[in-house]
């Protein structure tokens, strides 16, 4: 068994552990930061530390491999504009009063993670044996999978805009955020990351990018259900037919 698939199958079982571990822990960050963890980083640093490397894996990825096919190369840069914007631009967004932290242990798993999923996806798009052609882009798979990942980024940077501005003026004090998707669901931004690497699967149809999209509703759907009970749990006019995660559903 070749490095990659090996790497490939321990995402899958880390995303079937972290799943069944968040439903029952909350990962100490944001408002579910606890004690405990030993040192910490600040949360904006944090999240330029453990997201870049994502973008870096697969760059490597990209320079070392035998084909850069144009339309991997739209699969990379894609890649690399969530990446820049999570690590490059989001942190320094967040309002400057704020003084959260995260523990360096949960950052360095954040790390190890992102590196494995930059090189199994890398090594997908231009190292293994799948060739993209110019008749991929036809491909209903490719369309719908684009449509996708834009409408799913549109849609966190968007939720994470309208956290941003409803803490701006108070950025140690929670309000019930209101105004688009946060009309259906406590946490669009979540859904939105969901929806965006759920559209990168099916646009590359590939395993690698389908244990992207796998591990992000394990970490984010765990989180948006912890989310939705504290939002209940703190406020009594929270509303009632707002849902966690899926409007109407979940």
């Amino acid at each position: 068994m070749s490095p990659h698939h090996i790497v490939l199958i321990a995402i899958y079982v880390a995303a079937a552990a972290a799943f069944v571990t968040l439903l029952f822990r909350d990962a100490p960050y944001g408002r579910f930061v606890r004690e405990g963890w030993g040192v910490t980083l600040s949360e904006r640093w944090a999240w330029l530390v453990m997201e870049f490397p994502a973008g870096l894996s697969i760059l490597v990825m990209m320079l070392t491999g035998p084909r850069r096919e144009p339309v991997a190369l739209v699969f990379f840069a894609a890649w690399q504009a969530h990446y820049v914007y999570r690590s490059l631009i989001y942190p320094f967004l967040l309002p400057s009063g704020r003084t959260k932290t995260m523990p360096l242990a949960l950052i360095a798993m954040a790390i190890v993670y992102n590196c494995a999923n930059g090189y199994v996806n890398g090594y997908h798009l231009f190292h293994g044996a799948v060739s993209y052609g110019p008749a991929w882009t036809a491909d209903p798979r490719f369309v719908g999978g684009s449509v996708l990942f834009v409408a799913g980024a549109i849609i966190h940077i968007s939720a994470d805009r309208t956290l941003r501005r409803l803490r701006k003026g108070s950025p140690r004090r929670y309000e019930i955020p209101r105004g688009g998707l946060f009309r259906y669901v406590s946490c669009p931004n979540y859904l939105g990351e969901i929806v965006q690497w759920a559209g990168f699967a099916l646009a590359t149809w590939s395993l690698a990018g389908l244990s992207f999209a796998v591990f992000t509703v394990a970490n984010l759907a765990p989180r948006a259900l912890s989310h939705h009970r504290w939002y209940r749990e703190h406020f009594p006019d929270y509303p009632a037919d707002r849902r966690a995660l899926i409007p109407r559903f979940l």
